[in-house]
């Protein structure tokens, strides 16, 4: 409909009209039905993505571990070796790890081993994430 004929069949205020005529009896205990269905439905929400959590932090450790165990048996004189040289540098710097750190890692070392880099970041920022959203994660999304 053109809004031109709206106003020519004058239908807002023959609708507005009839509304205010009209009056129904709310029952009893309609209210807080209402707010029971609405608390209900916030509920559902919070349920579903509690569930939706649940598969995603499940799927992430089948995944990790699939991939670790797969890394142990393929590679397992490479990951012994890396993760041997970390904990040789860390025992030989014992405290000066800080201080050293850039001097630590060349740029050599990070080409060469730059898939295990990103694969330790990747653990590292899924443990990351995953912690601040289980401590935190309620009290952002209500903010």
């Amino acid at each position: 409909m053109v809004a031109g004929k709206l106003n020519e069949d004058k239908f807002d205020e023959i609708l507005g009209q009839s509304l205010r005529r009209h009056s129904e009896p709310v029952p009893p205990g309609f209210t807080e039905r209402m707010l029971r269905q609405i608390e209900e439905a916030e509920q559902q929400k919070i349920l579903a993505r509690v569930i939706w959590q649940e598969r995603l932090a499940l799927a992430g450790c089948i995944v990790f571990g699939a991939l670790a165990a797969i890394g142990v048996t393929v590679f397992p004189g490479r990951i012994a070796g890396v993760l041997r040289g970390i904990a040789t540098g860390f025992t030989e710097r014992g405290g000066a790890v800080v201080d050293g750190i850039g001097q630590t890692i060349s740029i050599e070392t990070v080409r060469s081993e730059w898939q295990l880099y990103a694969i330790l970041a990747l653990v590292l920022g899924f443990a990351v994430f995953s912690l601040v959203d289980m401590l935190v994660g309620d009290r952002l999304r209500t903010a």
